[in-house]
């Protein structure tokens, strides 16, 4: 069982390079068409440390593994605005863009009941199974194409680019290296911790909902943890917590999405409990921006956010 847990941690480490390489060879080939900093950290960054989550569950779902996939996206979505909000908000109070309250969040919000809505076929439309279909994943995707026009107009009219942290730009050759080695790497580490995280649940005695929501979740989640703590760090507030409202939004719209349309997923209605707790972690968020210092997570209110993850876990692992 130690070379599991070695595996896990060996894929994960393979997964965010990946991650990492892919983004790096995509953000010298962006920049070589002109493309500016604002639009590759909205489309090839995002996309780069979501990808993650993306091979995770389409090699989970492919394999079978339905409570991993789903567990996977719900958990990382809760892991992102309790945990990496929480930690970042104790890093930094984070004032918040007017456009991300008044779009982002509330959009983030309706992911939630969108999902919901479709997965639970047996409850709301009579049906004789929950499962995530193609039609249903087609229904994710126009949302997220919504979401990229709106991204598109909202860039337009940003002010040009600060070049705070300038692109690096690599010679042809290596940036198709770099992208072809991360596709590499992202498959390899997907697999290595799917196989070993449902190995380590099994011997256990544990379900794949709980890896999922869990280990999966907190793994395929360290690029925003990084990302949203090196950004509160250096005062970065809208990076920091537009990469996690950004994150989720992303992950149930186009990376479920994207699994439901490859393969259709059964649903286990017991994950309707943590999608409860999504839309209160997601309405917690809406309310503390009107709170006291409005459009401002203050490090009180992020210290709560971090205590309901830690609650929210223990709850998990009793049940």
């Amino acid at each position: 069982m130690l070379l599991a847990f070695t595996l896990l941690f060996v894929g994960f480490v393979i997964l965010i390079k990946g991650a990492d390489f892919l983004v790096n060879g995509s953000a010298s080939v962006a920049k070589k068409f002109n493309i500016s900093n604002l639009a590759i950290g909205l489309t090839v960054v995002a996309f780069g440390t979501s990808t993650p989550e993306l091979l995770v569950n389409i090699m989970s779902a492919f394999k079978g593994y339905n409570d991993a996939a789903f567990g996977n996206i719900i958990g990382s979505n809760i892991f992102n605005l309790l945990f990496i909000l929480g930690i970042s908000g104790l890093i930094y109070p984070l004032v918040v863009h007017r456009n991300t309250i008044s779009f982002e969040v509330p959009l983030s919000l309706a992911a939630v009941v969108v999902l919901f809505v479709l997965v639970n076929d047996v409850w709301i439309w009579d049906s004789s199974e929950n499962v995530l279909s193609r039609i249903d994943a087609f229904i994710l995707l126009v949302f997220f194409a919504v979401f990229m026009y709106y991204i598109t107009r909202t860039m337009k009219n940003e002010p040009d680019d600060k070049e705070e942290e300038s692109i690096r730009i690599y010679g042809t050759g290596l940036s198709v290296l770099f992208i072809l080695l991360g596709l590499v790497m992202l498959v390899g580490g997907g697999s290595l911790v799917v196989d070993n995280a449902v190995e380590i649940a099994q011997h256990y005695g544990l379900s794949e909902r709980l890896i999922g929501l869990t280990i999966l979740a907190a793994g395929t989640s360290l690029p925003e943890l990084a990302t949203s703590a090196v950004a509160a760090y250096r005062r970065n507030t809208d990076i920091a917590i537009g990469n996690v409202i950004g994150s989720n939004i992303f992950n149930i719209f186009f990376i479920l999405g994207i699994t439901g349309a490859i393969h259709p997923t059964p649903f286990n209605i017991a994950m309707n409990f943590d999608m409860y707790v999504l839309a209160a972690a997601t309405v917690s968020l809406i309310i503390f921006m009107f709170t006291i210092n409005q459009r401002k997570l203050d490090r009180w209110e992020a210290l709560l956010m971090l205590i309901g993850y830690i609650v929210y876990t223990i709850v998990l692992i009793i049940s």
